[in-house]
């Protein structure tokens, strides 16, 4: 596919309390909520991205915070996401333990299957999450007063898939989504999507005993893969389809575009341009703070806002 899949883009999950979120992204871990708007499909419920500055794809984690909604709590296995990764310097990995134990967030020191340096945990809502001390990860960080450049994470490290037959994810990943194997141990591979710095990662990881996932609160929802433009998306599409997925029509996500498609085992992909951007809609140092709304739910703010839980940020 000559190179059109560039990286991840994002990774988006189904989550509880919206304040609670809030707080861990933000507060915990130290990213940046990048945009403020709701779920196009249903606009009763937020969606929150973090990310670095400018929300660069590969450094984004967005959720969907669907406490009080009727949604059932879901159950990680088999055919889903499992584990979301972030990345850090791996001299930053101290400060990390120090700061999630201060802040009374229980973690286990969990070396990665490739040999780094990892701690795990879980997020307010029950998401696997992971921290992986990186020795080269050049972008730059979204800082606070008490995370400085040298601690400050990165963005997204990576994704880990458990799946019943690794083998035919690895060879959509490989053939068909500009990725390589980078690395292989027991039980799991490592692919590395048109390279192997962390925000390209893949971990495809074999499934034992383990129960199938059911999606809700505290599972990833999908994973998306950045595209250069909307050319290259469409020729992506046809790619996928002459492989014989089934592939959705484009969607507007205000940010950018989006296709979907569910690989061999069952998980969620997506495939997310790089631009517009969010600065499309409000300028770069007010990322984050107001309400943002596509232009078709415009007219509904004042009910949509007064449907929303009230939120500090």
């Amino acid at each position: 596919m000559n190179k059109w899949i560039r990286s991840l883009h994002h990774v988006t999950a189904t989550v509880g309390d919206a304040q609670a979120d809030l707080d861990f992204y933000c507060g915990v871990l130290g990213q940046r909520l990048v945009k403020k708007t709701v779920n196009f499909d249903n606009p009763h419920v937020y969606h929150f991205y973090y990310g670095n500055e400018m929300g660069a794809p590969g450094t984004i984690m967005t959720t969907f915070p669907y406490k009080g909604q009727g949604v059932r709590v879901g159950t990680t296995g088999v055919g889903q996401i499992t584990v979301t990764s972030f990345s850090a310097p791996e001299t930053s990995m101290g400060f990390w333990r120090r700061r999630l134990a201060a802040m009374n967030v229980t973690y286990d020191d969990h070396p990665s299957a490739f040999g780094e340096d990892a701690i795990r945990f879980l997020d307010p809502s029950g998401l696997v999450i992971r921290i992986v001390g990186s020795a080269a990860d050049a972008r730059v960080p979204w800082t606070l007063p008490d995370i400085d450049a040298a601690h400050a994470i990165r963005g997204i490290h990576g994704v880990t898939l458990l799946v019943r037959d690794p083998s035919k994810t690895v060879a959509l990943l490989t053939d068909v989504l500009d990725g390589a194997v980078i690395g292989e141990t027991e039980g799991a591979t490592r692919v590395g999507i048109n390279g192997s710095a962390p925000g390209q990662i893949v971990e495809v990881v074999q499934a034992g005993n383990e129960l199938h996932g059911i999606n809700g609160i505290g599972t990833v929802h999908h994973v998306a893969f950045a595209v250069g433009d909307d050319d290259q998306q469409l020729r992506a599409r046809s790619e996928l389809v002459r492989h014989g997925y089934q592939v959705t029509e484009v969607l507007d996500r205000q940010y950018f575009h989006s296709i979907y498609f569910r690989e061999p085992n069952g998980v969620l992909f997506e495939l997310a341009t790089l631009p517009p951007g969010f600065a499309v809609d409000e300028d770069v140092a007010s990322l984050g703070r107001a309400l943002k709304l596509p232009p078709w739910e415009e007219p509904h703010r004042r009910s949509i806002e007064a449907g929303l839980p009230v939120v500090k940020y």
